[in-house]
């Protein structure tokens, strides 16, 4: 099956403008003898009819949605961010992502394009800074920050913390597209900064992965709408089991219609950083 079929299959034929621009990317991330260890997961819909989950099970559910994105370790990849808004050329980013999930520390380096190297964001001590070389200036952000100017999240590259951030609420069983889901509503907890107070959840009845997200504002508004289609999963040394994260995000923006963001992730790299890489230091040095 090809890409765009995959994405009218899980999104509907409506999305498909914003598609197009993943063919360019296929092609850059298709798989090598290099990352024959990663493997890539389409959903596939199942003749089984899916059974309401119980509050024990949903409580399961969220925290191993959680767990399975956690590495006991250190984890690296490359992304493709790919940005589209109204009356505006399409702009391409190229960054790295480096997390220590032990720590709950994350960096997102820029190398491309010339104008954005050497930009980052660091998440340390549950602060989120980011570093603009230009100015050589470092500057506090909210969760709310569109990184590289996008419609991604700090969220979108992170570990997954819903069970740690929000309550959850079951909604029952829904259908998307050809897929069985289970439909689950999240508040934040009280004292925690999250860039959205409510998601809405679509999560596989075969394989618990997230689907469709929808994201709302403290007015009740949506924001955003997400859907993750693919997702790869690589074994971890440290772990002792697989790490999971999504391959595809595709963000649609509910305020400014018309503006979406395309996340493709290249290869998991689950090896040991080294220690001081998630600095201030270290990545300002990435820009000399």
């Amino acid at each position: 099956m090809t890409t765009m079929q995959r994405i009218r299959n899980v999104l509907g034929a409506g999305v498909t403008t914003v598609a197009v621009g993943l063919l360019t990317f296929e092609a850059v991330l298709r798989p090598t003898t290099a990352v024959a260890q990663e493997k890539v997961e389409d959903e596939k819909p199942s003749d089984d009819v899916a059974k309401p989950w119980t509050p024990e099970e949903l409580k399961a559910a969220i925290k191993a949605l959680d767990d399975r994105q956690r590495n006991s370790g250190d984890y690296k990849t490359q992304v493709y961010i790919e940005r589209k808004e109204k009356s505006k050329n399409d702009v391409v980013l190229e960054a790295v992502i480096y997390r220590r999930d032990a720590d709950d520390k994350l960096m997102i380096l820029f190398t491309n394009p010339k104008a954005e190297k050497g930009k980052g964001y660091l998440r340390i001590d549950k602060n989120l800074w980011m570093y603009d070389p230009g100015v050589g200036k470092w500057e506090r952000r909210t969760e709310r920050e569109k990184i590289g100017g996008t419609d991604s999240r700090r969220a979108d590259f992170d570990e997954s913390r819903l069970s740690e951030e929000y309550d959850a609420k079951y909604e029952g069983i829904e259908k998307l597209g050809k897929f069985q889901a289970h439909k689950v509503t999240l508040t934040v907890k009280k004292g925690i900064d999250v860039a959205y107070p409510k998601q809405v959840l679509w999560l596989s009845a075969t394989t618990g992965n997230t689907l469709k997200r929808q994201e709302f504002a403290a007015s009740g508004k949506l924001m955003r709408t997400s859907y993750t289609p693919k997702w790869a999963k690589r074994y971890s040394e440290s772990k002792k089991a697989d790490v999971w994260t999504p391959k595809e995000i595709r963000i649609f923006d509910e305020v400014e219609k018309g503006n979406a963001t395309t996340i493709l992730m290249k290869e998991m790299d689950l090896h040991s950083l080294p220690a001081n890489l998630f600095t201030k230091a270290w990545l300002e040095s990435q820009s000399r």
